[in-house]
């Protein structure tokens, strides 16, 4: 897919129209923390809104509504003629459409994909509004506290990887010649979410994205510290006494799995993401 990389001062057309064009037949994909803030828009509890908007355990918004633009479906949150019914609410995805960012060596970097700017097909008259630079953007749409959640989640997701490498490498699983546990790995790094999210179950799937914080909203960083330790509480309690090595094979599967469907959520490529964690367990001695 070509991308074209923006520096910060770059101007575009990204004053928005507010045609809703974009609100339909994309991909919206969720963390738990912007689970719950849609959730709090739409005054639902979390669980609620997820049984009845999301999919594949909460990670990505139903787009269900109403068939509108190129005969695509709206995301289940669009009501035609008003626009976002959760507009305050709005994920990461949606406050930087049509932008996508990415880190690099630690470095943020934003950029639309293709090479002509995505908001001209659907919405042309945006040429004509007042052109924004990407910073003056971020600013507009107030990602903020959006970014510093995506950035944790990220750093969650590394967290529980680490709890599946410690269970394979260093309670001598490895050692003892085992090779199914990078295969699965693998498989679940090419499972589609709804097939991923079965294998996890649903105990293992409320964790992740329905965590039990009832405050901390208005602090991303926060929720998701409180919810990294709520997680590795549960780790602990249902890993912490395991014996022999065919438990320890599948606990080490199941939270990688938790891992890498948390990735998705977040925006991350599960495939590529198994294949690196794969390629470092066998550079610590694991076999496939």
């Amino acid at each position: 897919m070509i991308t074209t990389k923006l520096n910060i001062h770059d101007k575009l057309p990204l004053t928005c129209s507010r045609t809703g064009t974009c609100c339909h037949g994309k991909q919206v994909l969720l963390n738990p923390w912007e689970l719950a803030c849609l959730a709090r828009e739409k005054k639902l509890t979390p669980r609620e809104f997820r049984d009845l908007y999301c999919e594949f355990g909460g990670i990505r918004l139903r787009f269900d509504g109403e068939i509108g633009w190129k005969g695509q479906q709206a995301c289940s949150q669009y009501v035609d003629k008003f626009g976002c019914s959760v507009h305050l609410g709005r994920p990461l995805s949606c406050r930087l459409y049509p932008l996508g960012r990415q880190i690099q060596s630690g470095e943020v970097h934003y950029m639309y994909q293709g090479n002509d700017f995505p908001c001209l097909e659907g919405c042309p008259e945006v040429s004509a509004l007042p052109h924004l630079s990407v910073d003056e953007c971020l600013k507009d749409q107030m990602v903020g506290e959006f970014e510093k959640a995506q950035d944790e989640y990220l750093e969650l997701m590394q967290n529980l990887a680490d709890i599946a490498f410690m269970l394979l490498l260093d309670t001598g699983l490895a050692e003892s010649g085992d090779k199914k546990t990078l295969r699965l790995w693998r498989v679940m790094g090419n499972e589609p979410p709804e097939v991923l999210a079965e294998r996890i179950g649903q105990e293992w799937i409320d964790c992740l994205m329905l965590p039990e914080i009832s405050d901390d909203l208005e602090n991303s960083v926060s929720f998701a510290q409180k919810h990294h330790d709520l997680l590795q509480l549960k780790a602990q309690e249902k890993f912490g006494a395991l014996q022999t090595n065919q438990e320890l094979h599948e606990a080490s599967v199941l939270i990688m799995g938790v891992a890498l469907h948390l990735s998705r959520g977040i925006g991350a490529d599960p495939k590529s993401l198994a294949e690196h964690w794969i390629d470092t367990a066998k550079e610590n001695g694991a076999q496939e």
